[in-house]
């Protein structure tokens, strides 16, 4: 004869209810994970989609065939977004340069490699800010899953203690004593497997972020040797 479940056994509420004090910190401190992910992860999503709306906006722009000068006066002295904020940089170290009069091989080497380094600080900068949160996505994504499964253990040790005091084996004794301590871990996998899917994402996304700023300083490095009539393939470290 086949008994029915208690209901009970899938009630989250119950269970957790049910469960020891240790298995309760546990579960709480899972949840509260799992709500700072979720919240970074939204975060993360609405500030990659921005940034690179704005990106795709920008490099429109730049390949609409307007001057560099023109496109840099409309983004402003302060740009927000780290593209138009590179090309400000560059035309500015651009035009300090050029009101001293013209500038020989050296100093336009001088000038090629000064910009760069600029650059190279800019893209390092927003490199970490881009992948600000993620640290928390990959504790999250790590630790969950073990400390739900220390919380099962815990839970089913006191399970099975309580048992052997009743002394009755049975199953519908053993089920639900099981269920609180299992749900521990659930509720690590709840949080994880999120938190593990979007750190990956936004990890890739960071990435290609920061290509698109090293791809367009480069074309900024260019375009600057270009105007000096310098070889664009030229390393201005070495040359400097």
């Amino acid at each position: 004869m086949t008994i029915a479940a208690d209901p009970s056994m899938l009630n989250p509420v119950e269970l957790f209810m049910r469960a020891d004090f240790v298995v309760k910190a546990i579960m709480v401190g899972l949840i509260v994970a799992s709500v700072w992910s979720w919240a970074v992860i939204i975060s993360k999503a609405f500030s990659f989609a921005s940034l690179n709306g704005q990106a795709n906006a920008f490099e429109d722009a730049v390949g609409s065939g307007r001057s560099l000068e023109e496109i840099a006066a409309q983004a402003g002295p302060t740009p927000s977004h780290p593209l138009p904020r590179m090309l400000v940089i560059a035309l500015s170290d651009w035009r300090e340069a050029r009101t001293r009069g013209p500038l020989t091989e050296g100093q336009g080497n001088l000038l090629v490699s000064r910009i760069d380094r600029a650059l190279d600080s800019l893209i390092a900068r927003e490199s970490q800010r881009v992948e600000n949160g993620l640290g928390v996505l990959s504790v999250v994504a790590t630790s969950s899953p073990f400390i739900g499964l220390f919380g099962t253990v815990w839970g089913i040790m006191n399970a099975f203690g309580a048992i052997a005091s009743a002394g009755n084996t049975n199953l519908t004794t053993v089920a639900p004593a099981i269920s609180e301590a299992l749900f521990a871990t659930a509720i690590g996998l709840f949080a994880a497997i999120p938190a593990y899917i979007a750190y990956n994402k936004f990890s890739i996304d960071a990435g290609k972020f920061t290509g698109r700023l090293e791809s367009f300083a480069d074309d900024l490095q260019a375009a600057v040797a270009r105007r000096l009539g310098a070889p664009a393939s030229s390393d201005p470290r070495r040359e400097a």
